[in-house]
């Protein structure tokens, strides 16, 4: 369980807090469906619209983690692996991560969406 919390801090806080956040905010939204039926195309629209942010987000962190990458490298004047790999880190957590989150969304949704079809 701590190689899993080194990787989620490798992606840069500021990105995977943010993720988890919305993939906690999802769940919630799909357990309040479940139990209490409310207006489920605005649900399904609202947990779309979390995972497409969470996807973004992550990518976002891609890119300064790229940067953070380069910058290193620039700044060192020599190109040393150990140099990029923090940067290169954060690159690949936050897509990663925001990807995973908009996975579970997607399935939530089609849950949502084939119980709304038996409603109607």
């Amino acid at each position: 369980m701590k190689n899993f919390f080194d990787k989620f801090a490798d992606g840069g806080l500021g990105i995977t807090v943010l993720i988890f956040i919305a993939l906690i905010v999802i769940v919630v939204l799909f357990i309040k469906e479940l139990i209490k039926e409310g207006d489920r195309e605005k649900i399904i629209k609202l947990i779309s619209s979390i995972a497409w942010f969470a996807v973004a987000w992550g990518f976002l962190g891609r890119t300064i983690g790229l940067i953070k990458a380069f910058d290193t490298v620039q700044a060192a004047g020599e190109l040393a692996p150990r140099m990029l790999a923090g940067g290169f880190k954060m690159a690949l957590v936050g897509p990663i991560f925001g990807i995973f989150v908009f996975a579970i969304a997607r399935i939530e949704m089609i849950i949502l969406t084939i119980m709304q079809k038996k409603k109607e």
